[in-house]
């Protein structure tokens, strides 16, 4: 996945946690904002009780990997993806499952900002 879908500011992860639209489960929140791009950008964020650096950069390996084989059908939108401790008990399917999940409920959100 080329670098031009990533956030890596402070200040860009920041500003779209504070516009507050998410959606979530006990595994993974998923923050959204609209955008300007022609294409999606997202950031990962886990926490230290997730595990060792080892567990943590495997699962976000493992999503990056997911949003590479999905990203003609994600929406253009800047996300933030958190993951919850909750979800090291998962396999990489149930991974994939819970993330396409949560994106399908944003082309819901992203049809019905259309209508307006």
């Amino acid at each position: 996945m080329k670098k031009v879908y990533r956030i890596k500011k402070n200040n860009e992860i920041d500003a779209i946690i504070q516009h507050k639209k998410s959606v979530g489960d006990k595994f993974f929140v998923v923050y959204y904002k609209e955008t300007t791009l022609p294409h999606f950008r997202f950031a990962i964020s886990i926490g230290k009780k997730y595990g060792g650096a080892v567990q943590r950069n495997k699962i976000k390996r493992q999503i990056r990997m997911i949003l590479h084989n999905q990203a003609k059908g994600i929406p253009p939108f800047d996300y933030v993806i958190v993951v919850k401790k909750d979800a090291s008990t998962l396999s990489f399917q149930e991974i994939e499952a819970n993330i396409l999940k949560h994106y399908s409920k944003f082309k819901k959100v992203e049809h019905t900002n259309e209508k307006l």
